[in-house]
Order: C-alpha cells, then sequence, then structure tokens
C-alpha cells in the first residue's frame, strides 16, 4: 500500500488509495502549497468583493459597464493567437472524468472534449484524484474501459482536443489542506492536471487547456492570469502555453467581457456563453427585486428571450473583435430511442439552436450527448464550410446596452404547477445523485447537472419570496412547495424500484431541496451544503 508523500504545511484527510501516488505527488503537492500560499488570501479577498457587490444590488445598485476600464474597452488589442488543437472548435462534448466517458467523449467526433470536474461532477475525494489519473491516461493512450456487460471501450486513432474545467473560485477541497486550512478547489484542480498531464500534452503537440467557470470580475480573470505565469515559470513552461476559454455563466461578467479577455489575452482561447449558470445567476442576483426581475417557468427561459439573445450577441461582438473564439451554449437533451416523436422534436429543437449560433457568428458550440455531436457537426459544417471558425465576422451591427442585458422583465412566459412541479422533482432527484457520487444524471430526457439543479431551485426561492401565485391561481408558499416535495419524492420512490430506494439518498436529497429552496438567507451555491453531506 502507497502512502501519501511528506510535504511540510500539507495534510490529506482524504482516504488514501493505490494509485494515488502518481497524481499526489512530491512536486504536485509542494507546487499546490506555493500557489495556496502565493494566491489564497487574493481569491478570499475577491469572494469577498462578491459579496460586497451582491449587497449592493440587494440595496438596489444596477451592475454597468465599469468606467474604469473604459479604455480596455475602446483601445485596439487582440488575445494570442488559437493554440494547436484550438483552432477548429465547432462541436465540443462536455462531461464528467469517469474512465467510460473519457473515452466515449474522446471517440465522440466532436473537436473538443471538456473534461468536467465541476458542474458535472461531485466533489468526491476518488472523484478528484481518478478523474485525473484518467485524464493522463487519455494523455498517454493507456486508457480503457470494460463494462459489467463485457464490452470493451478503447480510444479510436483521431479523438477530441481534451480541456479541463476546473472549480470555480468559491469551491474548496476540504480533503487536501495548507497551514491547516483547506486549499482552494480551482487551484488543486489546476495544479494536480499541470503536474501530470501539462508536459506530456506539450509533447504531443498541444498544451494544458481549461475552461474557467463562475467568473464574477476581471479581477478574478486576472487572478487566474498570475496563476498561469507563476506554474508555467515554476514547471519550466514557456509563458503562454496555458490556454483558457472563460465561461461567462454570470450577470456581472457580461459587463467585463473585454476585460476578461483582456487579462488573459496571453492566455485566452476566447469565451463561451455558459446558459444555465448565466440564468441562475440573473436568478439569484436580482432575487430580491420583486417583479423587474422575475422569471417564469425554466422551459420558458430559452435562448431567444431578449436578455439572453442581447447576452449571447455581445459576446460573439466582444470575442471576434480581439481574435477570440465565441463558443455556443450547452445542447442538454438525451436521445430518447424508445420514442421516436419525442427524440424527433427534440432534436428538431436542437438543431434550431445549433443554426441560430452558427448564423449569429458563434464559433463552435456544446453538446451533451455523443448522439448530438452530429446534429451540431451538420450545422457547423453548413456555415463553415472549410473554415475552421468565424473571427472574421465582426458583428459591428450588434450594440447591446445596460437596459438589455438587464431585461429580464421582457421574458415571455408564466409560472405554473408543472413548473413548479418540474424544479421540484429535478431538484430532488438531481441532489440525490450528487450525493452518490454522481454529478450529472438524466432526468426527463435532459442531462442535468449543478446549472441546472440552482436554476430549479433559486426559482423556487424566488417565487416564494415574490408572493408568486401560479398561472392556475395557487400561492407559491412554503407550505405549499413542502406539501408538492412529498408528493413528488413518493412519484420518485414509486418510479425508481426497491433496489434502487435501498441504494439511494432519497429522504437526505428532499430534505437539503428544501433547506435551499426554503431558508430565509438564500444559500448562495446549493453544492457548498451538500458537499458537507458527501460520505467522504
Amino acid at each position: 500500500m502507497s502512502s501519501a508523500p511528506q510535504v511540510s504545511g500539507v495534510e490529506i484527510r482524504g482516504e488514501w488509495l493505490d494509485g494515488y501516488e502518481e497524481i499526489l505527488t512530491q512536486e504536485s503537492l509542494g507546487l499546490l502549497a506555493r500557489l495556496q500560499r502565493e494566491f489564497g488570501s487574493r481569491r478570499k479577498e475577491l469572494l469577498q468583493q462578491r459579496a460586497v457587490r451582491d449587497a449592493e444590488i440587494a440595496h438596489g445598485a444596477l451592475p454597468d459597464f465599469l468606467p474604469e476600464t473604459e479604455q480596455v474597452r475602446q483601445s485596439d488589442w487582440q488575445v494570442a493567437p488559437p493554440a494547436p488543437g484550438l483552432i477548429d472548435r465547432r462541436v465540443e462534448i462536455t462531461g464528467p472524468t469517469d474512465r467510460k466517458m473519457v473515452i466515449n467523449a474522446l471517440n465522440s467526433g466532436a473537436k473538443v472534449f471538456m473534461a468536467d470536474f465541476e458542474d458535472s461532477n461531485t466533489p468526491t475525494f476518488s472523484n478528484m484524484v481518478t478523474g485525473q489519473l484518467n485524464l493522463r491516461d487519455a494523455w498517454l493512450r493507456q486508457i480503457g474501459f470494460t463494462s459489467p456487460q463485457g464490452k470493451a471501450y478503447v480510444l479510436v486513432d483521431k479523438v477530441a482536443t481534451l480541456v479541463v474545467r476546473a472549480r470555480g473560485w468559491h469551491l474548496p477541497e476540504r480533503h487536501v489542506l495548507v497551514d491547516r486550512e483547506p486549499v482552494s478547489g480551482s487551484l488543486f484542480d489546476f495544479c494536480m492536471y499541470m503536474t501530470t498531464s501539462a508536459k506530456i500534452a506539450i509533447e504531443k503537440g498541444f498544451g494544458p487547456y481549461f475552461y474557467l467557470p463562475k467568473l464574477e470580475s476581471h479581477l478574478e480573470a486576472r487572478l487566474w492570469n498570475d496563476v498561469f505565469c507563476y506554474a508555467q515559470e515554476a514547471l519550466g513552461i514557456p509563458t503562454g502555453t496555458i490556454r483558457a476559454t472563460c465561461l461567462i455563466e454570470t450577470i456581472l461578467a457580461a459587463f467585463e467581457m473585454d476585460e476578461i479577455l483582456y487579462e488573459l489575452r496571453g492566455h485566452s482561447a476566447g469565451l463561451n456563453a455558459g446558459r444555465w449558470d448565466y440564468i441562475f445567476s440573473m436568478i439569484k442576483k436580482f432575487r430580491t427585486r420583486g417583479a423587474e426581475f422575475q422569471l417564469p417557468d425554466r422551459a420558458d427561459v430559452k435562448m431567444t428571450v431578449p436578455f439572453m439573445r442581447a447576452y449571447t450577441e455581445l459576446l460573439v461582438k466582444t470575442c471576434h473583435a480581439r481574435g477570440a473564439h465565441a463558443i455556443g451554449g450547452m445542447a442538454a437533451f438525451i436521445p430518447n430511442r424508445k420514442d421516436a416523436e419525442v427524440n424527433d422534436a427534440a432534436l428538431a429543437a436542437v438543431r434550431a439552436d445549433k443554426q441560430r449560433e452558427a448564423d449569429d457568428g458563434f464559433d463552435g458550440s456544446w453538446v451533451a450527448h455523443p448522439d448530438l455531436v452530429p446534429v451540431a457537426l451538420e450545422v457547423f459544417d453548413a456555415k463553415l464550410g472549410d473554415k475552421p471558425h468565424q473571427l472574421d465576422r465582426a458583428r459591428d451591427d450588434v450594440h447591446v446596452t445596460r437596459a438589455q442585458l438587464l431585461a429580464a422583465k421582457e421574458t415571455p412566459g408564466q409560472v405554473t404547477e408543472a413548473g413548479v412541479r418540474n424544479n421540484v422533482s429535478v431538484g430532488i432527484q438531481y441532489l440525490e445523485s450528487w450525493l452518490r457520487g454522481a454529478g450529472a444524471v438524466a432526468i426527463f430526457n435532459l442531462m442535468e447537472d449543478a446549472a441546472t439543479a440552482e436554476i430549479s431551485r433559486s426559482q423556487i426561492w424566488q417565487w416564494v419570496r415574490g408572493g408568486v401565485s401560479t398561472a392556475e391561481g395557487i400561492p407559491v408558499t412554503p407550505g405549499w412547495i413542502r406539501s408538492v416535495a412529498e408528493e413528488e419524492l413518493e412519484k420518485i420512490r414509486a418510479s425508481v424500484g426497491e433496489e434502487a430506494l435501498r441504494a439511494g439518498r432519497y429522504d437526505e436529497a428532499h430534505k437539503l431541496f428544501e433547506e435551499v429552496a426554503l431558508a430565509d438567507d438564500f444559500v448562495e451555491f446549493l453544492t457548498v451544503p451538500a458537499y458537507e453531506r458527501l460520505a467522504e
């Protein structure tokens, strides 16, 4: 049995298993300690700045384009040219880092695979470490998997470019302590990948590429850039080898897209329209602002509603003005091979969604399932032809204002009983899966992750606090939500069967959902209290 290396000030509290010594090495833990000591206090200060801005919004302030950075927005500059493997990104597939998923995603025919340590992953210690092992093995082409039924999975010759999404700045890694404090989850994920896979990727002609989630300001992007510079110097890797695509998935980041690209310009690989978290951010940031920011049923908040159109068009214009890729949002549909009518309608909706993105000038888009790769490829192939991207489309016709970005009240639709029940059911089912260690789960023909669960519970919170009644005339009160949760839980129990009930954590998920949906004080991220309930 191997044991953890001894590094001054570093304590590992997660269960140590054979093989972990290949990831948690003297080098990786030593660099992690240095990064945590160098940047940990800045991270805390930036998180405190988030709290200050939240309080300002709650007291009536509205976000705006920053006057102090107007020169950045008005001046002429470009990000670094696209890196090898990131020139043509017309279709990207996303998913967690379990072995089978990694193989299937790399084999899917997509141009890029975003291996996710964040929203589609439960951060058990084993998930975080074995996920890194799986990515290292994928780079070495030593990865394989055999299902319980005996089906073997191996890599094909031509695979997608691997990009890693680290956790957001707000998330800790409680299983590893530096100087008696839990390290940043962001720094842990980044450091483990850099010390185990980066040099292999470089030797193969690529590089360590990342997706950066949940940014709320350009100062948070600046922190990432400083981390990149520090790590590259420490590991003897040329500056600029790291490339990062930032997810614009908060309303505050939408006002700082130019600035975020500028801070990362030597390491930038563009921006992505993280649609689900963006909707969650709109709800969360203005949750106490009444009818002006009241959104209808989640199903009605489509990409074509005014505030979402403003955000995505501004993203394309901003990226292309700076020579950066603009990547579209997630198609979360899971093909239903048992119901051809449902399947055909959903695929038509996916195709229309990708057609809109291609027509708007996006250089690529996301899908959640391998069966959707050909659908998205067909659309972008028709638009791009032999061109790898649409960076030459300047979108000078786009002029987005502050009011357009904040136009939540212009979203058509209603709050319905069916919408409330869907939110409650999805929330409970997702949290049950998350607590068992699976952060991506198919529910009602959609791939749900933490972002969509966040929408579900935050809408309930907002509707309850706003005194909303459904279109059927039912007041959305805490008591009614609790009765709906009981009824939906019984439906879930009846549908999953006795074996799943015995193995599941449905009662805990039910309790946690009510906690994050009905608490007097809004819980900023549901994964934070959920993290405390993990068995390991």
